[in-house]
């Protein structure tokens, strides 16, 4: 039987379930070259693009800073830092709308280029083979490279750990959403470079084979990477056109035939998947020493006078962008950030570019109608049938709908990739995946609550736990000092000091109960109180002894100071006159 490296070496192609066949409406943009946008007059660039926390500000307003050179200061873990997309001078660090579907803000660095574009320092190595994993990666993270297929994730955080454990290497090159060609365009004329960046990742993960995957309405794409892809385990895999596949585990699933578990990684299974923009800029980053600082952008829609693709500084404003490439806006224009299925329409266009950033989308309404009314779910099923997913979208739309969260997870809510093919079937237009997205964020939200309350609980349980240890440990060291203090007095007087003061107040106590109990009889069924008595009357006698005793010395005390000298004393008085 074959293996499953022969089997992919034999041509062996797979398919996954469900998908969906829109009108690609790529070669609006893929026809032409890659042209430069030029430089904005000013920049807005994110302290975060990605998904992880941002890093520390490096730099302050008034600052004049080089191209490429570091904004923010990287950490460990998930953070990237960002850099100057041209030289220029830091004008303000404030809050401003960024580039998401919520519309809301984030710190940014304003940016004003001087129009000299000087690089700062590069520190490029042509001979990547002399550096270690970890410098590797290192130089991977200083420069900022984030997934550019759409997830923004660290790219160095996916390559280390169990990345060294990848047995197959996939360049997601399918790039499968209407419109956007920027991926095209990128392997047809930088296919050379795709194959650098490709040696520097064989170098760092040692797979067993690499694997270029392409939709078949690529042609010119597929022929440059075919004539540059010359090392016998790199294979460019040609797949036939179907939205979704450039979802990473349906481009697993359709190269390799093998599907990554529930609630798992790629990784899991020995497999890495990287976008093709991704390997480029890690060959620019590792062998040219710069940092991420530009990315193509497609801008197509009938709105605009000429589709095509640029290279954008990142920051660089919306608006300025559309002005430049000759928008032609009809009334109440939109404008998609990204594609027609996964992308979202901006709140204004004074939001910048970023990492993220693939397309710019201007249809007009003829081209791409808005949807119309929500109408009610006939139950037809075109839904599951379009998943690639196999999930359950009408079940999930009416526990997302009536915000039952419990039993939408148990049909696998979370494993959805809001590829928007159920929406895009749906007979009722119903707005499926909003629906999935909002789900999904009170879910997250809801954990995120959840563990905030537990390790709330485990702060307080622990200082409890902290109260009752130092207050034993307080009683320990009383009781041990009384031990101490109470061995000494026994040392000293010979016998123990507080069964001695006990015996003492007992024997009071009982000393005129018993002296008494004879004197009365208390009468049959009365409680015999004579004793108590006869003892309080004791005490009255004495005391009334006690200060008889005291008015009679008062008495012979005054008598001696009222008595006369002697003549003695008088005597020897008058002699001292």
């Amino acid at each position: 039987m074959q293996s499953l490296l022969e089997r992919i070496k034999a041509g062996t192609l797979w398919d996954f379930h469900g998908g969906i066949h829109p009108a690609d409406n790529k070669r609006q943009s893929s026809q032409s070259a890659v042209v430069e946008a030029g430089l904005p007059p000013q920049l807005i660039i994110p302290l975060r693009q990605h998904a992880g926390p941002a890093g520390h500000l490096l730099v302050q307003v008034g600052d004049r800073v080089k191209k490429g050179q570091a904004l923010t200061r990287y950490l460990k873990g998930r953070t990237l830092p960002v850099h100057a997309s041209t030289s220029g001078t830091i004008s303000a660090i404030a809050h401003h709308t960024v580039a998401h579907p919520s519309g809301l803000d984030d710190l940014c660095i304003i940016l004003t280029p001087d129009g000299e574009d000087v690089w700062g320092e590069r520190n490029g190595t042509a001979d990547y083979r002399t550096l270690e994993r970890g410098e590797l990666l290192e130089r991977i993270q200083q420069a900022g490279i984030a997934g550019l297929g759409g997830a923004v994730f660290p790219t160095h955080s996916k390559l280390d750990g169990r990345g060294q454990l990848t047995e197959i290497l996939i360049v997601n090159g399918l790039e499968c959403e209407p419109y956007i060609s920027t991926d095209d365009r990128l392997m047809q004329q930088y296919a050379d470079e795709i194959m650098d960046g490709i040696r520097v990742l064989k170098h760092l993960l040692k797979p067993k084979l690499t694997l270029i995957g392409v939709e078949d309405n690529k042609p010119e794409a597929i022929a440059a990477l075919t004539q540059h892809a010359t090392d016998p385990d790199v294979l460019v895999k040609t797949v036939p056109t179907k939205y979704p596949s450039g979802g990473a585990k349906q481009t697993i699933e359709l190269l390799t035939g093998r599907q990554v578990p529930k609630g798992g990684r790629a990784v899991d299974i020995g497999i890495m998947v990287l976008n093709v923009a991704t390997v480029f800029a890690i060959k620019r980053a590792i062998i040219d020493g710069e940092p991420l600082i530009e990315r193509i952008v497609t801008l197509t829609g009938d709105s605009f006078k000429q589709p095509g693709n640029a290279w954008v500084r990142l920051g660089t404003p919306v608006r300025w962008l559309l002005q430049r490439f000759e928008l032609q806006p009809e009334a109440e224009q939109r404008v998609i950030m990204g594609g027609p299925m996964m992308g979202f329409t901006l709140p204004h266009a004074m939001v910048p570019v970023v990492k993220a950033t693939n397309c710019l989308l201007a249809p007009t309404q003829a081209e791409l109608p808005a949807p119309g009314p929500e109408q009610a779910c006939i139950r037809c099923s075109a839904c599951a049938d379009a998943c690639p997913a196999t999930l359950l979208p009408q079940e999930l739309y009416w526990y997302s709908r009536a915000k039952e969260y419990d039993k939408a997870e148990q049909l696998n809510l979370m494993d959805c990739i809001e590829c928007g093919a159920c929406a895009w079937v749906c007979p009722s237009e119903i707005p499926l995946v909003q629906y999935y997205k909002i789900a999904k964020d009170d879910i997250r939200e809801a954990r995120s609550e959840a563990a905030k309350a537990e390790r709330a609980k485990q702060r307080f349980e622990a200082k409890q736990a902290r109260f009752e240890r130092d207050k034993a440990a307080r009683e320990a060291r009383h009781a041990d000092a009384a031990a101490q203090r109470r061995q000494a007095m026994t040392a000293a007087a010979g016998e123990d000091p507080v069964a001695a003061a006990l015996a003492r107040i007992k024997a009071k106590q009982e000393a005129p109960i018993t002296a008494m109990t004879t004197l009365a009889v208390p009468a049959e069924g009365q409680p015999d109180n004579s004793a108590v008595i006869a003892a309080r009357e004791a005490r009255k006698r004495e005391a009334e002894a006690r200060r008889a005793a005291k008015l009679a010395e008062s008495a012979n005390g005054e008598t001696a100071a009222a008595a006369p000298p002697s003549a003695e004393t008088g005597d020897s008085a008058s002699c001292g006159h």
